[in-house]
């Protein structure tokens, strides 16, 4: 098995799914299961803010929060052809309130420095993109005092401890022809993601556990949350 990194590999991720659920989520949670633990209380008011949601995926969270949060916008980033294509299909009746962004998220974050009040992930780019190239852009993107939040794995989905250090691994993958391939991900420590963070630039650096709840390949989620300083 080889990695590809030249092909779309988020093809078949959520089709099943779109092709039966077509609503606004009328939840928003953190966890693996989503199915219990927070919800967006953890972004704090939102009202009139502006808000970028890294590997948005179907943009199904960012949906949710500009339907019933009443932000100013959220920009829905995601790189795949294939999620841009579904999101646009579920959710493109709710612009301008979401925008959906097809484009990769660290340059998207480059060239809007200053521009958001929040960006966030679940289980989105901030686990398939090197942190010390994506924490650093969304410390750039973000308006003085603004806060990054995202949620990831606290061990890998085998039960295997997370990473001690800034190593990525491996993990499954296909093609959209179904052909096996695999894309990094990292699964790092608690204490590795404060490091990161704290070089990235962001001060007030928090993690909280949420433990796993039921269902298939329980695990427990760390949610982490940064601010970028007031000058």
């Amino acid at each position: 098995m080889t990695r590809v990194t030249t092909t779309d590999l988020w093809h078949h991720y959520g089709r099943v799914r779109a092709d039966q659920d077509r609503a606004v989520p009328d939840s928003f949670r953190w966890s693996w299961s989503q199915q219990d633990g927070p919800g967006p209380e953890v972004l704090g008011d939102i009202t009139g803010r502006r808000l970028a949601d890294l590997g948005s995926g179907a943009a199904r969270h960012a949906a949710h929060l500009a339907v019933h949060h009443d932000p100013e916008r959220v920009d829905a980033v995601d790189a795949s052809p294939a999620q841009h294509r579904m999101a646009t299909d579920l959710f493109a009746t709710l612009a301008p309130r979401l925008r959906l962004v097809h484009r990769d998220v660290v340059p998207h974050l480059r060239a809007n420095p200053g521009t958001y009040d929040l960006v966030y992930s679940v289980f989105g780019a901030v686990d398939f993109t090197d942190p010390h190239t994506l924490l650093p852009a969304a410390a750039e993107a973000l308006r003085p005092g603004g806060r990054l939040v995202f949620s990831t794995l606290a061990h890998y989905l085998s039960g295997a401890p997370a990473q001690p250090d800034f190593t990525a691994a491996d993990v499954p993958a296909k093609t959209p022809d179904g052909e096996p391939a695999t894309m990094h991900r990292w699964v790092l420590q608690e204490h590795v993601w404060t490091k990161a963070l704290d070089e990235a630039g962001f001060t007030s650096i928090r993690v909280a556990e949420v433990p796993a709840g039921d269902g298939p390949r329980p695990a427990t989620t760390l949610i982490v949350t940064g601010e970028r300083p007031v000058v």
